[in-house]
C-alpha cells in the first residue's frame, strides 16, 4: 500500500512472468487446464480507490484502453459492489477509481488481472467489508484465470486447473529479470484458440504438456541456482512465436547476452531474461532500449 484514508487508499498492482507454463487439457466449456510457475516482478500498475455516492467511475492513465464494462478493472469493481450490497461499511456506495498503466497491455504479464485483484483487494479494505480470501478468489475467476494468483498473498506460485488451484512455492531470488517488449499486443484468446491438442510431429501434445506437471519443473531458490539447472519452457511460445519471429530473434539475444534463460511469459509477446550477473542484464538494456521502448530492468517480487 501506498497511502490509505478512511475513504481513499492506494495500491500498487505487480506484473508477472510465467517460469514454466504448460497446457495439460482442455474443459467442456473451452477453458483450458494448466500447469503453470508463476513469479511476480516489481513492476507495478497504480490503483487508487475512492468512495463515492454510487456507481463504478474509471480513469485511466498511461493507456487507451476503454474505461467502461470492457475494462477488467470496472468489472471487478461492478462485480464487488454487487457482491458485497448490505455489507459495506459507511454511507457512501460507489467507487471512484484512477488507474496509471506502466505495464504494457496484452503483453503476457497480467497486468489486466492484477489490476483487477488489486481492485478486489483494495475495495475490500476501503469498504471494510471484511471478506475471506476464499471469496475474493472466488470472484476473481469469474474475471480472469490469473486474477486469484494476484489475489495471492504469495510472491510466487505453481496454478493448476484453469489457474485457480494455487501452491505457493519460494520466490525467485538473486536474479535481474530483463522485460523485453517487441510493441505490439497479442490476443491471448487467439492464442488459445490456434493451441492444438493434437499428436503431430513438432507440436504440443496432450501427453508432452503433462509431463512435469507434478515434479519440481523449476528449481527452488534459496540461492543462486546453477544456470545449467533451470528449466524454463512455455507450451504457447510456438503459437506466438511463428506469427510473430521476433520473439525468437529477442530470446536469442538474451541467452547470447548472458542470460542465464529467457522465455516469452505467458502468451506474448513480452520476453524476459534471467540474469546472474547484473552488468550483462544492464548492458542488454541499454541495447534493447534502442529498438525496444517498453524494455526495463526489474526484480522479483519476494515478499508481500
Amino acid at each position: 500500500m501506498i497511502s490509505a484514508g478512511q475513504d481513499r487508499l492506494t495500491r500498487k498492482a505487480p506484473a508477472k512472468i510465467n517460469l514454466s507454463l504448460r497446457v495439460t487439457g482442455k474443459r467442456p466449456d473451452g477453458y483450458h487446464l494448466l500447469a503453470t510457475r508463476m513469479q511476480k516482478v516489481a513492476l507495478y500498475d497504480t490503483v487508487t480507490l475512492s468512495t463515492c455516492p454510487s456507481g463504478v467511475h474509471l480513469h485511466c492513465t498511461g493507456s487507451t484502453v476503454p474505461a467502461d464494462g470492457d475494462n477488467l478493472v470496472w468489472r471487478a469493481a461492478e462485480l464487488f459492489l454487487k457482491k458485497t450490497a448490505g455489507r459495506r461499511r459507511g454511507p457512501e456506495c460507489g467507487v471512484a477509481i484512477e488507474r496509471t498503466k506502466n505495464l504494457p497491455v496484452a503483453a503476457g504479464l497480467g497486468g489486466g488481472s492484477s489490476d483487477a485483484a488489486t481492485t478486489l483487494n483494495g475495495l475490500n479494505d476501503l469498504f471494510g467489508c471484511g471478506c475471506s480470501s476464499g471469496e475474493l478468489a472466488e470472484w476473481g475467476l469469474q474475471l480472469g484465470a490469473d486474477v486469484p494468483f494476484f489475489l495471492a498473498a504469495t510472491p510466487a506460485a505453481m496454478a493448476t486447473g484453469i489457474g485457480e488451484v494455487l501452491r505457493p512455492v519460494e520466490s525467485l531470488q538473486e536474479y535481474s529479470v530483463l522485460l523485453v517488449n517487441p510493441g505490439f499486443p497479442v490476443s491471448t484468446r487467439w492464442v488459445y484458440q490456434n493451441f492444438a491438442l493434437t499428436n503431430k510431429v513438432g507440436a504440443s501434445n496432450l501427453a508432452n504438456s503433462q509431463q512435469g506437471v507434478t515434479e519440481q519443473v523449476v528449481p527452488l531458490y534459496p540461492h543462486r541456482a546453477d544456470p545449467a539447472t533451470l528449466s524454463l519452457f512455455n507450451d504457447l511460445e510456438t503459437v506466438t512465436m511463428a506469427r510473430y519471429p521476433s520473439i525468437g530473434h529477442i530470446k536469442e539475444a538474451l541467452l547470447h547476452g548472458g542470460a542465464a534463460g529467457a522465455l516469452m511469459s505467458g502468451s506474448g509477446p513480452t520476453v524476459f531474461g534471467l540474469f546472474a550477473q547484473r552488468h550483462q542484464a544492464e548492458a542488454c538494456l541499454a541495447m534493447y532500449r534502442q529498438h525496444f521502448p517498453f524494455t526495463c530492468l526489474v526484480a522479483p517480487v519476494e515478499d508481500e
